[in-house]
């Protein structure tokens, strides 16, 4: 009896060898996605394996002819015609996705702008969402976008376990979306619960690092400004920090050349220890006139020569020295702390987060028809801050007669709009910027990585330049309200009804038919 047994199983050994080799094939490839060399190539094997094995058993035997084999055969080809069904309709779902919103505003439909955006992707672009937890809205949202184009991809991080990326990337809180391509990162936006991932931001994000346009950013020299260098009075770290952002930086001295560069977006003039020439002052205000951006930081006790510009501006500046006694031993009473900043896109996002300024002057602002000016950098209240007349006096004390009271304004921010003669032929700017801060200290090597300092100029570049107004005109989709609002009483008409009425209704039915057929 175990001879018989042995020889049955050996004869039937290349056919379970057969159907092995063609059913791991079949799962390969359904798990994978991947119909390659090595399915197909177990599918192959395993299904001449199976033929030579029947030949043989058709040529020595009967078998064929058996009511069992034919059974088996039956059950067998259906099994196979099962896995081959689901293997084909993976691979068509697989190759030509579609997707219904049957929703009345297409609430989980992409923008037509943004679907043409992902499609001519051709660079490979990825989202890096810094959170505890991946949410599910989040999530579609991406997937939305990856169906478009495998170019774009997306990853959940948790920053708590994966601190060196986060670092990497810079993250400061939980929710934070980076768009990547290359060497290129940009912050999309910061997502919590009641503010997700936005079709808008993305999509405009995802404009701005496919096609980066490389912003000229000039420093003003030749008159004592702080130097480029890597000293320690210098910026090196604000010039190394713009290059990360795809800014393009040049010094400029202009007893040089007779005016600013047509290709600069912003010029930067930090602390001149000597005033400008006539010369150059008016190069500065012919380059305002046809749409160009200014940044200025200016220390107390220098002069600049650029108060008659200034003044066009509805800007002046103050000779005394901003103090805060509020009792940070860290810094002292010449260092004034920011924590209050003004409803402004270089600042929107700074909250309550810290900003200091080493000897710094007030600035004040008149209005003036066609500036529109915004305060970004407050100090606190008196008496915690005032305006100091007296440097010399070590004794700190306000003098009503010659003080001024806090809070003081150390930054602002100003745009005008330009008259239709101002921009040059070559220009498309419709308004100029400037942004003027009273101290440079906070920008200079080793204060520029502290707190918010560098957050700060980086911002105030940003924005300067006027290339966060290239955005893509894409309209935000909202769920139309479709509630009904029912008063007490209708609501408890409907709960008696559903409560008692229909169900009476049904009994009454029942008993109804109980009587017809009684």
């Amino acid at each position: 009896m175990k001879i018989i047994a042995k020889n049955k199983t050996w004869k039937y050994l290349l056919f379970w060898i057969g159907q092995s080799l063609v059913v791991a094939g079949l799962i390969t490839g359904l798990i994978t996605d991947q119909w390659g060399a090595i399915p197909l190539a177990l599918i192959i094997s395993g299904i001449l394996i199976i033929g030579l094995w029947l030949g043989g058993k058709s040529r020595y035997s009967s078998w064929w002819g058996r009511r069992s084999t034919q059974a088996s055969t039956n059950a067998l080809v259906a099994s196979v015609a099962v896995l081959a069904i689901l293997a084909l309709i993976n691979f068509l779902a697989t190759r030509y996705y579609f997707r219904a919103d049957l929703t009345e505003t297409q609430l989980f439909t992409l923008a037509p702008e943004s679907k043409e955006l992902v499609q001519n992707l051709q660079q490979p672009v990825k989202v890096w969402v810094f959170d505890v937890a991946q949410n599910p809205q989040d999530r579609e949202l991406l997937d939305n976008y990856r169906q478009q184009n495998p170019q774009f991809q997306f990853e959940f991080v948790d920053p708590q376990t994966r601190f060196a990326l986060a670092e990497k990337f810079g993250v400061k809180d939980y929710g934070e979306v980076y768009l990547q391509s290359g060497n290129r990162r940009q912050l999309v936006q910061t997502v919590n619960v009641s503010d997700r991932l936005s079709e808008v931001k993305l999509t405009n994000s995802l404009q701005q690092i496919v096609n980066p346009t490389s912003a000229k950013v000039y420093f003003l020299q030749g008159h004592g400004e702080r130097p480029l260098d890597a000293s320690e009075n210098g910026m090196s770290q604000a010039i190394e920090a713009l290059g990360n952002k795809n800014y393009t930086t040049a010094p400029l001295n202009l007893t040089e050349k007779s005016s600013v560069p047509s290709d600069a977006n912003v010029l930067v003039i930090a602390d001149p220890k000597r005033g400008l020439l006539d010369s150059e002052v008016t190069a500065v205000q012919n380059y305002l006139n046809r749409g160009g951006n200014l940044l200025l930081m200016l220390d107390p006790g220098t002069d600049s020569k650029l108060d008659s510009l200034l003044s066009q501006w509805g800007v002046k500046l103050d000779n005394r020295l901003a103090v805060d006694v509020s009792g940070s031993v860290a810094f002292g009473p010449a260092v004034p702390i920011v924590t209050d900043y003004g409803q402004h896109p270089i600042t929107k996002d700074f909250g309550n987060g810290i900003s200091f300024y080493r000897l710094a002057r007030p600035i004040y602002t008149t209005p003036v028809p066609g500036v529109e000016a915004t305060p970004i950098l407050l100090t606190k209240a008196y008496p915690n801050t005032w305006a100091e007349s007296d440097l010399q006096n070590e004794n700190l004390q306000f003098n009503k007669e010659s003080d001024r009271q806090g809070p003081l304004t150390l930054g602002v921010a100003l745009k005008r709009k330009l008259t239709v003669e101002s921009p040059s032929p070559s220009s498309t700017a419709t308004e100029s910027r400037m942004v003027i801060i009273g101290d440079s200290d906070f920008v200079t090597n080793g204060s520029f990585l502290q707190q918010l300092n560098g957050d700060v100029f980086l911002n105030s570049v940003s924005w300067a330049t006027q290339q966060n107004q290239q955005t893509l005109s894409i309209r935000p989709k909202e769920s139309k309200n479709r509630r009904i609002n029912l008063t007490n009483l209708q609501a408890g008409v409907i709960g008696l009804s559903s409560l008692l009425v229909l169900p009476l209704i049904g009994f009454a039915a029942a008993f109804v038919l109980w009587w017809l057929r009684r």
